[in-house]
């Protein structure tokens, strides 16, 4: 066995053919699938090291060293408790999604496999060994097949898994080998492991791991590659972790108070040193210096005063922030868990998230990549339609006028004045012979699965259906042919099967009639159309042809084409249509033909050219016969998802391994694309121009497609609209943009190819490789302005996308477990896509960007008057708040409101997110963590804490506030100060909220009584554990003075008058206010309508879906 790259030496059985040398046999890699990240060893070290890459992480590891090291003001259990919890925790939760994908592998790794008659672990075979493998089993690695069971040495394999396509392909074995293969003595010449599913050594000849034997006993094949060199294992795409939108901003938002702390700890230490270096400041008769302290080094005292002061700010970085977001994102995932929309009674199953961290994403996603078979499609393809000589054919009973004809549909023998019965046979045997279908004859399993096809689930129509034929089912390397095959059993012609290269037909009269099959000419993207050679049981050559229109229409009589040009314009926006066409060969042809494609079969050099140009030879001069409309059952309100996504904003992008043809109608019926798109193609089949190099072809077609849909395009004028473009690309088009020659031409190419789609309304990518989906989502996530990605899809063949996106979504589809478990989130239908966006999404997204923004501006508040106080206690580093409310400030008054809001919010129903979907779009690119709005909260903030401070110290300026006459001291100033900031950052929130349920009252509300208790509690007994006594009796003096009465209240008020005084002034704005106006501007122009006939001076007020019109004359009202 010869392969063109000789990379590769592949020993078969480990048998060296050359006897005379000693024989070394080379070293491969085993049969091990590893798809985990971590082990035992590295999980503590590899996941500390991940966790600390966060800033957050490594600045609050970096204060709690401070804290133990230095002398400080507060205790290092402040910062060393919350950042224990978070590590733990997202420790907790990560090793466990690992030791999930752990256990997934053993699944994988621990079946047996059969090595010439023995049994053996998957793990122990290596490469050169020859396995055996039975129908209904998936291959163990990449073979060349050997040995069938079949008499005609083939082998059907489905390969859902790798490809996502559910129909049976044909491979063969590799010629001449011997019966005995433990004698055989045989090398393999063969290219390095590489992941194109498409380019392969011997394709017809390669079983790839993942695959599913059918319809076939048993193979025998050779390993070629093995463990991770295997192709699906090429085509995984390791798992990594993902970071949101929300986690980057926050991190950008963390830099700026990092350098506002630091900012402040430098300002109080370079004034502490200005200040004590006037005369007596620095040792004043009260505070004399030790011995100890005067030996100091005075850069290393600076330098610890300055570790001081950071501490003693260091509540501004809001630690708790991080494990509220935690808890946030966990417990808001179970809302997704619990929708009940989300149930699906078919499986009996309901939505899954596997990544809480992600939610916030869903509300964020600007291109969603989406699968086609079983994704957008249920994968039943579905007869609906031919067209015979211009006359229409439905099975269906119907009355319609189509194509100029009144026409009355039914079966084909109940058919009236429409084409000639001759016609009508001939048309139904060529889809009756044109086309790789056989018959399965079925086995008991069969019978009990209740006869259930074998591609596409469909029962055999029984009415059509003789009894002697009930119980076969059909197989076929496309689903469509399928369709066609039993569209022709409806009209009376039946296939029976293929036996020994004669092909039977049952035909109308319940005659059998036979043909011997003469050559396939198979079908190709290039020339997208297929067609057969066969000979009658009169002698008669007879050539059919099926395919595209654009590729049957230049080979037929022009004046037949008018005749089935309408059928196939209607129905190529919704269906997949393919013309037929027939053609009589003289002996003289066939000899030539025979000859032709003979020579070029056995052709080592540059066959596929031969082949084809034998191929465009024969298929000329043919006779047009009609056209058939197949359909690919979309899967449930899968249009109306697609529309939504569109009007949300959302760039929809279709990534197949399917034909072109099929994924184009389904873009047509999923209403991706419309009738007025116009489509720009890139593919082999436009690339092909004998008289330059594809290259070339590439380049020039780049640039044409670029001026016309990006430089050309016309601005969008007011009430007009823009000219869409869909753009199509299959992979082999895709490599040369992704790996040109030269690199300034990839960049070039690269540049180019993402211009013009992100100029169209719709992309579709066909025949990719599982790889090639995942390099097309990581081209677009690293764009320029990184927009946000998301990645649909139901098999094996796209858990590489799914991983690469931002957020990846499995279905739970028919094509096994792989895509959800490796998912973020799952879900049962495609439809559920639809509210998992728009409305959980869109509420994720607004609550815990309110709640970062919130967190930011609570902490200034908090920090900023300790801040302000260093001004007036000599930049001493003494705290303005007990140690009490330094540590419950954060974890007990001020985080059940926040994490509630988080939870609960609704400033928009979710019936009006789902009904609008534009308002979707009113947070794209994360625009409620902007900077204008983060600087608005930040300086909120500080004008906060400027009134909490002054107004407190302007209240101690009158030295008697007490009825006794004594004054307060400094920790009953701290006190007021903190009780003003506790209750204002509360009632706040209580502000922004808009959907209000008992459990917001209650946090809200039961925060606030909480904290008075405390106070009171906290200082009303002498704890005997604590050496000092700050606050004992303070809080109940302060609430003795009518004085500190008044000015909590009054600052209070004048904290969140401003705040009042903006949302009643302003201008109302925003998503809920638009849908406001939106209903009740329908409501006004309703009411004009209503009362368009009302007397002259007539005044019409409309409120609250009450009209009521005044007149001279009389009163309207409804």
């Amino acid at each position: 066995l010869f392969f063109p790259l000789d990379n590769r030496t592949i020993y078969i059985g480990h048998q060296s053919s050359l006897v005379n040398e000693d024989f070394i046999p080379p070293k491969f890699c085993d049969n091990r699938i590893v798809s985990s990240k971590y082990t035992v060893w590295n999980f503590l070290p590899k996941n500390l090291f991940e966790q600390f890459r966060r800033i957050a992480n490594f600045y609050f590891l970096i204060i709690f060293l401070v804290q133990v090291i230095v002398d400080t003001p507060t205790s290092p259990v402040t910062s060393g408790l919350p950042l224990f919890f978070v590590i733990t925790v997202t420790a907790i939760k990560q090793g466990y999604e690992d030791w999930l994908r752990h256990k997934a592998d053993r699944e994988v790794n621990k079946y047996q496999v059969t090595v010439l008659e023995n049994e053996s672990s998957p793990l122990l075979f290596q490469v050169g060994d020859i396995v055996q493998v039975k129908e209904n089993e998936t291959f163990p690695c990449d073979l060349i097949l050997l040995q069938s069971t079949r008499d005609d040495d083939t082998c059907f394999v489905t390969t859902a898994s790798l490809d996502g396509e559910s129909n049976h392909k044909t491979h063969y074995t590799v010629p001449d080998i011997e019966r005995d293969l433990k004698s055989l003595n045989a090398t393999i010449e063969c290219e390095q492991p590489q992941p194109d599913l498409y380019k392969s050594l011997g394709p017809e000849n390669l079983l790839l791991k993942g695959a599913t034997l059918k319809n076939t006993q048993k193979i025998c094949g050779v390993a070629v590659y093995t463990g991770m060199e295997t192709k699906m294992a090429l085509n995984y795409q390791g798992k990594s972790q993902k970071r949101s939108a929300v986690e980057k901003s926050i991190n950008a938002f963390l830099l700026v108070y990092l350098c506002i702390l630091l900012s402040k700890a430098l300002v109080c230490t370079t004034l502490k040193y200005v200040w004590q270096s006037k005369p007596g400041q620095d040792e004043p008769w009260y505070n004399k210096k030790t011995q100890k302290e005067k030996d100091t080094n005075l850069y290393l005292k600076m330098f610890t005063d300055f570790l001081s002061f950071m501490v003693l700010f260091n509540f501004i970085i809001p630690v708790s922030m991080y494990v509220t977001v935690e808890m946030q994102k966990f417990l808001g995932s179970f809302f997704i868990t619990w929708d009940k929309d989300f149930f699906d009674p078919e499986i009996q199953e309901g939505a899954l998230v596997n990544t809480s961290d992600l939610n916030e994403e869903l509300g964020q996603v600007e291109y969603v990549f989406t699968d086609k078979t079983g994704t957008l499609t249920q994968n039943n393809m579905e007869f609906i339609e031919c067209c015979i000589d211009g006359f229409q054919y439905k099975h269906r009973g119907a009355s319609s006028e189509l194509d100029g004809f009144c026409v009355t549909d039914g079966p084909v023998n109940k058919l009236q004045q429409k084409a000639g019965r001759e016609k009508e046979e001939l048309f139904l045997r060529a889809l009756c012979l044109c086309h790789t279908v056989q018959v399965k004859e079925s086995t008991e399993q069969d019978q009990r699965e209740d006869n259930l096809d074998q591609v596409d689930g469909l029962r055999i129509d029984e009415n059509v259906l003789q009894p002697p034929q009930k119980e076969r089912g059909f197989i076929a390397s496309s689903p469509d042919e399928i369709a066609l095959v039993k569209g022709a059993m409806r009209y009376g012609f039946t296939f029976l099967g293929l036996e020994s290269k004669t092909m039977k037909i049952l035909n109308r009269n319940k005659d059998v009639e036979m043909y011997d099959l003469l050559h396939v000419l198979n079908f190709d993207p290039v020339r997208r159309r297929m067609s057969v050679i066969v000979r009658s049981g009169s002698g008669e050559m007879l050539l059919f042809c099926k395919g595209a229109d654009s590729s049957i229409f230049p080979r037929v009589r022009q004046e037949e084409v008018e005749r089935i040009r309408l059928h196939v314009e209607r129905n190529a926006t919704g269906y997949r249509t393919l013309c037929v066409a027939y053609k009589r060969l003289s002996e003289e042809e066939y000899a030539q033909a025979d000859a032709g494609l003979r020579e070029a079969r056995l052709a080592l050099q540059d066959r596929e050219e031969k082949l084809l140009a034998v191929y465009n030879q024969v298929e000329t001069g043919m006779s047009l016969i009609g056209a058939t409309a197949v359909e690919d059952r979309l899967q449930e309100e899968a249009a109306e998802t697609m529309e939504a996504l569109q009007r949300a904003g959302m760039k929809v992008w279709v990534l197949t391994g399917d034909k072109m043809e099929t994924a184009k109608s389904t873009c047509y019926a999923c209403g991706l694309f419309q009738r007025k798109t116009e489509l720009l193609e890139l593919t082999v089949r436009t690339l092909e121009d004998g008289e330059r190099k594809r290259e070339e072809r590439l380049h020039e077609l780049l640039g044409e497609y670029h001026k016309r849909a990006v430089q050309d395009a016309p601005p969008v004028k007011a009430g007009g609209t823009r000219l869409d473009y869909g753009f199509i690309i299959d992979g082999a088009s895709l490599s040369m943009v992704l790996n040109s020659s030269s690199e300034s031409n990839m960049r070039s190419y690269k540049d180019l190819f993402l211009q013009i789609c992100q100029n169209c309304t719709a992309v579709l990518c066909c025949r990719m490789a599982p790889l090639q989906k995942a390099q097309i989502v990581k081209m677009v996530k690293s764009s320029k302005g990184s927009p946000i990605t998301l990645s649909i899809g139901d098999g094996a063949n796209d858990v590489s996308m799914i991983l690469e996106a931002h957020v990846g979504i499995g279905i739970k589809g028919k094509e096994g477990r792989q895509a959800v478990r490796n998912s973020d989130y799952a879900i049962p239908k495609l439809k559920h896509l639809k509210k998992l966006l728009l409305a959980h999404g869109h509420l994720y997204y607004h609550r815990i960007a309110h709640l970062v923004q919130y967190f930011f501006y609570k902490n200034l508040c908090f920090i900023l008057p300790q801040f302000l106080y260093q001004f007036f206690c000599g930049y001493s580093q003494q705290p303005l708040y007990d140690a009490a409310y330094l540590t419950m400030y954060n974890i007990c008054f001020t985080s059940m409101p926040i994490l509630a809001y988080s939870l609960l919010e609704q400033r928009i129903s979710i019936e009006d997110l789902i009904e609008d979907a534009a308002l979707y779009s009113e947070n794209a690119k994360n625009a409620m963590l902007r900077w204008g709005l983060f600087l608005y909260w930040t300086g909120l903030g500080a004008f906060h804490g400027l009134v909490f401070f002054f107004g407190v110290r302007f209240l101690f300026s009158n030295p008697a506030l007490q009825d006794n006459g004594q004054v307060f001291g400094n920790w009953s100033y701290g006190t007021i100060v903190f009780t003003v900031l506790v209750f204002t950052v509360t009632l706040k929130l209580a502000l922004d909220t808009r959907h209000w349920t008992w459990i917001n009252h209650f946090v809200i509300w039961g925060s606030l009584a909480f904290y008075v208790f405390f106070s009171f509690f906290w200082g009303g007994i002498i704890w005997p554990f604590m050496k000092q006594q700050r606050l004992y009796f303070v809080f109940a003096n302060m609430l003795s003075s009518v004085s500190a009465w008044l000015v909590i209240i009054l600052l209070i008020l004048l904290s969140l008058l401003p705040e009042i005084l903006l949302v009643v002034l302003r201008n109302p704005r925003g998503p809920y206010t638009r849908k406001v106006q939106q209903r009740y501007t329908h409501v006004y122009t309703s009411h004009v309508t209503t009362h368009a006939r009302t007397p002259t001076h007539t005044l019409c007020i409309c409120f609250n879906d009450v009209s009521v019109c005044f007149s001279r004359d009389l009163v309207f009202a409804c």
